[in-house]
């Protein structure tokens, strides 16, 4: 059982330095409606320096470990000039206290030019591109204002982090569309020569909100009808197994899956580098353009606003009894559906957010996603289990692939 002692674990602030502002308007964005929880006369959503380096002294103080991981969210993050990210470099050196500091930005790729990936290089940042795939895939959802196509764009930006030796990986949202083409997915990211893949599942519902916004909070219960959009289990569950094949006799130690080494790390007892696979949360906020934390990234809703920076400090807001008790929840409110099931080690009820559902015995917090995850763990199991036992006997997992080839 993990320890909720205050201090126990590393804590992640997700910043937002222009708020909800991005220049694509993607169908399935989670976040782009977020601005509609703020008033109209303070709507530049600007993230002031007062209030960047508020942030950036209180965030490193917050730490208990050495190192500081900072990451840089939308939006679009890139829609601050570069002299933004130099006065963030600025306020790091200042407040960094003997502390390794890094950097990350996750970002749709379209706005990277020469000298940002000059400035990236230079500073050793690690940059996340969002892409879905192929042209095809990618395009239908992922698209600017005005319906117009991302895909070339983005293409761009990637061959330009490529041309400065900038450190990049990709995030690829699962929908309703690409989930029944797997390995025209997985296959285009080899050829675009990403070796890092982070694949996440859309799932979202509709209910309206008196400001306006669309999507469902967990707050909201069982209303609310899904989203066109968000991926099936049936779906999550063959895409993550089809992938998993090709990945276990081609891949192993060459292409690096998150949700495959989150796994496998999960088999070993170890944590999962996975917030929705861990046993407790918590301890990954995010902060607005305002200085304003809520829970999690996505429970950036007025019920799961902790405070603001320039009236409360990161440390007590985090450690909470509040956000304390955001973070046990997960835990506590599984259903016996899941505790009793063979592969909540390995789950631990998935992400919250998505655990709208309820289980054949009517007790809520069951994941969506469920029956997806089922099959997935269950479908792995057996390589997991030898890729355990090469790891233990202080072997290379990748001999999963010579075992699969004697078969």
């Amino acid at each position: 059982m993990n320890s909720l002692t205050p201090f126990a674990s590393p804590i992640y602030v997700m910043t937002k330095p222009v708020g909800s502002v991005c220049n694509l308007a993607c169908k399935y964005c989670y976040y782009l409606e977020k601005g509609r929880m703020y008033d109209t006369a303070t709507r530049n959503f600007q993230m002031s320096e007062e209030t960047l380096e508020q942030f950036i002294q209180q965030y490193i103080e917050a730490q208990t470990q050495p190192q500081v991981l900072f990451t840089w969210h939308g939006g679009e993050p890139l829609m601050r000039p570069q002299s933004f990210y130099k006065k963030v470099l600025e306020l790091q050196r200042r407040y960094a206290g003997g502390r390794v500091i890094d950097n990350c930005l996750q970002t749709n790729g379209t706005l990277l030019t020469d000298e940002w990936c000059e400035f990236f290089r230079e500073n050793n940042w690690l940059i996340g591109i969002s892409i879905d795939g192929p042209q095809e895939f990618h395009d239908e959802y992922r698209r600017a204002r005005g319906n117009q196509p991302s895909f070339v764009k983005v293409m761009r930006g990637i061959e330009l982090l490529k041309k400065h030796g900038v450190e990049w990986n990709a995030m690829g949202v699962v929908n309703d569309f690409n989930a029944d083409y797997p390995l025209d997915v997985y296959h285009f990211y080899k050829e675009i020569g990403c070796r890092y893949i982070q694949f996440t599942p859309i799932v979202e519902r509709i209910v309206l909100h008196p400001d306006g916004r669309h999507l469902a909070s967990i707050a909201d219960g069982h209303t609310g009808e899904l989203a066109d959009f968000s991926v099936t289990p049936e779906q999550f569950g063959h895409f993550a197994c089809t992938i998993f094949d090709e990945w276990v006799r081609h891949d192993v130690g060459e292409v690096f899956v998150q949700l495959f080494d989150a796994t496998l790390a999960r088999w070993m007892g170890q944590a999962s580098g996975i917030c929705s696979m861990a046993e407790t949360c918590g301890h990954a906020a995010v902060i607005e353009h305002n200085g304003d934390v809520y829970s999690c990234d996505h429970f950036v809703f007025p019920e799961y606003l902790l405070g603001n920076i320039h009236r409360d400090s990161i440390t007590a807001m985090m450690y909470s009894q509040r956000q304390l008790g955001f973070g046990a929840a997960k835990r506590d409110s599984l259903p016996s559906q899941c505790r009793e099931c063979e592969w909540q080690f390995a789950c631990n009820g998935g992400c919250p957010k998505d655990r709208f559902c309820v289980t054949a015995d009517g007790e809520d917090c069951l994941n969506y996603l469920c029956d997806g995850y089922r099959h997935f763990f269950s479908h792995v199991a057996p390589y997991m289990d030898f890729m355990k036992e090469e790891l233990m006997n202080e072997r290379p997992p990748a001999n999963v692939m010579i075992y699969l080839l004697k078969k």
